[in-house]
């Protein structure tokens, strides 16, 4: 059965930054009205202080109005003036993603390259408009979705002559819905909350929830292989992806709709991490669900990193499909969770809207017993369907609420440097992986910073192998994080790749992880191939250039 759900008003952020009071933030991570005081900013400076043993200083939250723009070096025709802007907000807001660089830079209204307008094409009509018009006149185009990028993935290009950014903000509708099949064809500029609330009254839920949830759209996750709410079997983007519609220079491309087909190499999959390089997302058919009513959830302590990432290896090769399966290290279980900083914990969630989770959890809460773990039966909360509490109390409550809030950037410009890196390794590696990543990281920040601080987490765990996500901070100098940061992250990626890591695990390339990271990973002859598509794709190499190949 098929439901229309095309509507004519439109909820995207570009509607929304008609209300000043809501619209995105320019350099802090979320809305303007949820930017941190000055007061916070200050207080979080005097703790700094008083931490670190150095004086720091608050500067105050910058106002835009004293950003300096270069001149747009090239302005939309008259017949496409309609939907471009060039004003201060729009050119700067489009200027960097989310990452802790892009955030200091915009704090410091440091705008050397921002685009020349930005396009928020209302239809696909439009959207062949302005794209053809770029490919006709060689001006760079970036794709840009909801602006979370945290690898450089949205900058405008600096060696380019002129650049426009295509946002896709105004198409961003549930268009329709399969209720038999359990699919709907969506556009790629919805952010994940509107998507969410327009399946909601079928019953329905794509079930995708990365940490930019709020702030990133289905478009977005597909280009750069989000990962998402799953920590097994549907992880990424990837496993819901039922058919795809793009836009290239050269025309449009669209995959048949099927539940899968052995039939060649897919062509989904080359459009699935493709980072903007190929062609323009406009909308997919995505595999939903049914919204799950029964749950259960266990928050098992361990005393040892080890013996707990060994219960995890064992749940997930038992092929449970728990929709939570992640472990925090001492230092992330005693800062996210309220441990003792001695112990681990690791954190199992199962969930369905068919039937009750007492089964699994049950079996996954015994082998982790087995393997060392420590937790009470009353502990396991379960709901059958009632809508029982689970997962919102003691430590498992404590660590949903930190990793649901996302700190707006009360930190930017006191010296603090914190980021994070994620990989993948098989199980057989591991523990020799770990070790040396730890060894040499805590190295490069004794180095780098006055003091530093390494944590490591599971996000994602398969049978062959986990994705550990490691969390950094220290303290730099103030005025000189950025090049800090740097120092700190090249090591990273030379220390991840080399100890036998993916370069990435979901926060996909961008400019960041290509030298030293992607370009080792990868095969040459890959690269080469991947060349020659974007060619016959993008003939003049408008789109996003320097993004996973060379222009």
């Amino acid at each position: 059965m098929l439901v229309g759900l095309c509507q004519s008003d439109h909820s995207g952020q570009a509607g929304q930054e008609d209300a000043v009071a809501d619209r995105m933030s320019f350099w802090a991570w979320g809305l303007e009205s949820e930017e941190p005081t000055n007061q916070a900013r200050a207080k979080l400076a005097d703790h700094l202080s008083q931490r670190y043993g150095t004086p720091i200083t608050a500067r105050p939250i910058p106002d835009l109005a004293d950003a300096t723009l270069r001149a747009p070096r090239v302005e939309p025709p008259d017949v496409l003036a309609a939907f471009c802007f060039t004003d201060t907000y729009e050119r700067s807001r489009h200027s960097y993603g989310a990452h802790f660089t892009d955030r200091t830079r915009a704090f410091n209204l440091d705008f050397p390259n921002p685009p020349d307008f930005v396009a928020h094409p209302r239809d696909e009509a439009e959207l062949e408009a302005i794209l053809e018009w770029c490919h006709d006149g060689g001006h760079s185009v970036v794709p840009y979705g909801g602006g979370s990028s945290v690898v450089w993935g949205v900058d405008p290009p600096a060696e380019a002559d002129t650049a426009v950014t295509i946002a896709l903000d105004r198409l961003d509708q549930v268009m329709e819905i399969d209720t038999t099949s359990r699919a709907a064809r969506i556009q790629a500029g919805i952010f994940g909350p509107a998507l969410e609330a327009q399946l909601k009254p079928s019953g329905h839920t794509l079930r995708h929830f990365p940490q930019s949830f709020r702030f990133s759209t289905l478009g977005g996750w597909i280009a750069t292989r989000s990962g998402g709410h799953y920590a097994t079997n549907h992880t990424h983007i990837d496993d819901f992806v039922e058919s795809v519609r793009m836009l290239t220079p050269q025309g449009w491309w669209e995959s048949r709709r099927l539940p899968g087909s052995g039939a060649g190499p897919s062509p989904d999959r080359l459009v699935i991490g493709s980072e903007g390089i190929l062609g323009i997302i406009t909308e997919a058919w995505m595999r939903i669900q049914a919204r799950p009513t029964f749950r259960a959830t266990a928050g098992v302590v361990f005393d040892s990193w080890a013996a707990g990432t060994e219960a995890i290896r064992q749940i997930v090769q038992a092929k449970l499909w728990p929709a939570n399966l992640r472990i925090l290290d001492p230092v992330e279980a005693g800062r996210a969770a309220g441990l003792d900083g001695e112990q681990a914990l690791v954190i199992i969630g199962f969930e369905s809207a068919e039937m009750s989770q007492r089964w699994p959890i049950g079996i996954a809460v015994e082998i982790a017993r087995e393997c060392g773990g420590h937790i009470s039966d009353e502990d396991v909360r379960i709901d059958d369907g009632t809508g029982a509490a689970t997962g919102h109390s003691g430590a498992v409550g404590k660590w949903r609420d930190s990793f649901v809030g996302v700190d707006p950037g009360t930190h930017t410009s006191l010296g603090l440097l914190a980021d994070t890196f994620e990989t993948a390794i098989t199980w057989d590696r591991w523990p020799e992986f770990d070790a040396t990543v730890r060894a040499r990281m805590n190295e490069v920040l004794k180095e780098v910073c006055v003091q530093g601080e390494l944590s490591c987490r599971f996000t994602h765990v398969y049978p062959d192998g986990p994705a550990p996500y490691y969390t950094w901070l220290g303290m730099g100098r103030q005025g000189s994080e950025i090049s800090m940061w740097q120092e700190v992250k090249d090591a990273a990626n030379e220390i991840v790749v080399a100890a036998g890591g993916t370069s990435t695990h979901h926060h996909a390339v961008g400019r960041m992880h290509r030298p030293g990271a992607y370009d080792v990973q990868r095969p040459d002859l890959f690269a080469d191939s991947l060349r020659a598509v974007k060619k016959t794709l993008d003939p003049s190499g408008i789109l996003n250039p320097g993004v996973l190949i060379d222009p």
